[in-house]
């Protein structure tokens, strides 16, 4: 573990970016004044693993849906025809998400912990304040597996030509409308999404920002503020929120892709991939893979494990046990009516203070860019976000 001490960045300089949640609840610093140092090998592994996992998911998410496994994965009955829809139609394009891995540093092997697909946290952090750390302390900016910004400027292009060249995308554009959307009362989700909306106005969308209560629906219409109506829309919602919370929303978002009134970001597919339970379709398809862990819908047998929620975030209901089934830790939390799933435990690296490391790597399109969270065995709320330089 080789960590590296930096000057921090000041609260005035985050906050006149936008990046207001710097200070925890115990007011603590979010940002770790120190940046993780990692190989240039360690850096393409870490690639070549996220690229490979995504291809594993793209086959069993086929799997999933010629078996009708959705209550397997503790999916809403109401976002299976959406998830069907959207998986058919190429035009509904997974735009972003962020796999979750242990492992990776001095010699560790990578293994998958999960992938947020549909929702994830940590792109300001990843995109943009890692790599504003290196340029205050005056060192090499460009030294980080960090090309997520640039990546994410492709893949919107993506969303008009469907194809891995971004070439042609001004003559097939046509002037398409992206509204981005989050819920009013947080801001760590409003500014997470206007940094994606200016992401799409880089790349050539025009947009507008509305938070989703302002945001009217029509099956026959399609989606719309006031009059204006929007081909695409991207909500920092999650997939399985709006069909437990707003279940006649869900309906309704899934006559609009049926009758090709707008385009969903994410796509509704990406609530598969969400799933903590879609880890125990990976290990049925893929045994013994070197990048997974063995995961049951029972608990495993003689095995140090993770007891997780199919859906659940920030660490709240999770139970880690040793081999004898005792619980070592646990946490609770909002998620505990989902299904459990048991995943095999594997030790995350540590640093010289006992303190865990777990890598995100984004993937949009391919793998693009690394960030690290930093906290106990189990990476709760508030763990710290800290940055990386290659070496």
């Amino acid at each position: 573990m080789r960590l590296r001490n930096l000057k921090p960045l000041t609260t005035e300089y985050l906050e006149e970016i936008g990046f207001v949640w710097h200070t925890d609840e115990d007011e603590s610093a979010y940002i770790a004044d120190a940046v993780l140092e990692i190989t240039e090998a360690e850096a393409e592994a870490y690639a070549d693993a996220a690229n490979a996992l995504y291809d594993m998911y793209v086959e069993a998410g086929e799997y999933v849906i010629t078996n009708e496994l959705f209550h397997e994965l503790n999916i809403p009955f109401n976002l299976v025809d959406a998830i069907k829809e959207s998986w058919e139609n190429d035009v509904h394009w997974h735009l972003y998400g962020r796999f979750d891995l242990a492992g990776g540093i001095d010699g560790a092997p990578i293994k998958l912990l999960e992938f947020n697909a549909d929702t994830p946290t940590s792109l300001f952090e990843t995109a943009i304040i890692q790599w504003a750390l290196l340029k205050y302390n005056g060192l090499d900016d460009t030294a980080q597996f960090n090309g997520l910004y640039e990546a994410l400027v492709d893949n919107f292009k993506r969303l008009v030509t469907l194809e891995e060249s971004v070439e042609g995308f001004d003559q097939h554009y046509e002037g398409w409308k992206i509204l981005f959307s989050s819920i009013a009362e947080s801001s760590e989700d409003e500014n997470t999404t206007r940094l994606l909306q200016h992401i799409a106005d880089e790349a050539g969308f025009h947009t507008e920002f509305a938070t989703v209560d302002a945001v009217a629906f029509d099956e026959e219409e399609g989606i719309f503020v006031e009059e204006e109506n929007y081909e695409l829309w991207f909500k920092l919602i999650p997939w399985e929120d709006i069909a437990i919370e707003e279940g006649d929303l869900a309906m309704i978002l899934t006559r609009i892709m049926e009758n090709h009134k707008a385009i969903i970001l994410n796509p509704a597919y990406t609530v598969m991939f969400q799933s903590k339970a879609f880890m125990k379709i990976l290990w049925d398809l893929f045994p013994g893979h070197p990048l997974l862990l063995e995961t049951s819908f029972e608990p495993l047998q003689g095995k140090a494990q993770v007891e997780k929620r199919a859906f659940g975030r920030e660490g709240a209901n999770i139970r880690i046990m040793d081999a004898s089934g005792e619980t070592i830790e646990a946490t609770d939390g909002a998620y505990e009516g989902h299904k459990p799933i048991y995943q095999e435990y594997v030790q995350l690296p540590v640093d010289a203070e006992g303190r865990s490391y777990q890598a995100g790597v984004f993937y949009a399109y391919e793998a693009c860019a690394v960030g690290f969270r930093r906290g106990g065995k189990i990476l709760d709320d508030f763990a710290k976000f800290v940055g990386h330089v290659v070496v």
